[in-house]
């Protein structure tokens, strides 16, 4: 094969793959913190929204959630919690959303519910503030080392440290980190580029052709 064939070749892969990434940020997940570029994962934060939910929780700042699943401790950033049939906080998913003692026990005789900046969750019950648990907020030493599972859910070997730097906003939750009207125009981009590599394609396909023909036609 010809070598600007093998060129244009290549081109495509990389615009097609390229695409491929982009597409992959605007999925249909109403929560993403991961932007997936390569082999680099853009751990930025996303933008804080106002719920008015109680047990919403968002982390401005470094940091992870640790939640019990059936294969263990993972992590997310995802702060959107309910209480289960027990009174236990869970994610989305029904995993237990776990505090420096475990999991998280919150009873309608505990009142009303609220969380600090340091994600002391306490209750306010006849005029009296009482502590029941307190999330377990945890960072990495190395965040891109994590191992991506679902939509919001990260498993490490990594061994946690309590996150130092970042606070809780209750009655918030973090949205996406990408930037839809940005990777739209990225998009467009690079389906150009692949546009104009598979017109050069053609066109060296047609030289050849031609060439083979007039060989062809020549007489011996």
């Amino acid at each position: 094969m010809d070598n600007s064939l093998l060129v244009s070749l290549s081109q495509q892969i990389a615009a097609y793959r390229s695409i491929d990434v982009i597409a992959n940020k605007k999925g249909p997940q109403a929560l993403s913190f991961v932007k997936d570029a390569g082999v680099i994962r853009d751990l930025g934060q996303g933008e804080l929204t106002s719920t008015g939910a109680t047990l919403d929780f968002a982390i401005n700042g470094k940091g992870f959630f640790a939640v019990q699943t059936p294969s263990g401790i993972r992590y997310t950033r995802d702060g959107h919690f309910t209480l289960d049939q027990n009174g236990q906080l869970v994610t989305a998913d029904g995993y237990a959303v776990q505090g420096d003692g475990g999991a998280i026990t919150i009873t309608p005789d505990d009142g009303t519910v609220s969380v600090g900046a340091d994600g002391t969750i306490s209750s306010i019950l006849n005029g009296a503030s009482n502590q029941i648990a307190k999330l377990q907020v945890v960072e990495f030493r190395n965040e891109r080392a994590m191992t991506k599972e679902g939509a919001n859910l990260y498993a490490t070997t990594q061994t946690p440290t309590t996150a130092t730097t970042a606070t809780i906003a209750q009655h918030m939750l973090e949205g996406s980190n990408v930037r839809p009207v940005i990777e739209i125009s990225r998009m467009v981009e690079v389906m150009r580029a692949y546009q104009m590599t598979a017109t050069m394609t053609n066109s060296q396909e047609q030289l050849m052709r031609q060439a083979i023909n007039q060989l062809g036609s020549m007489p011996n």
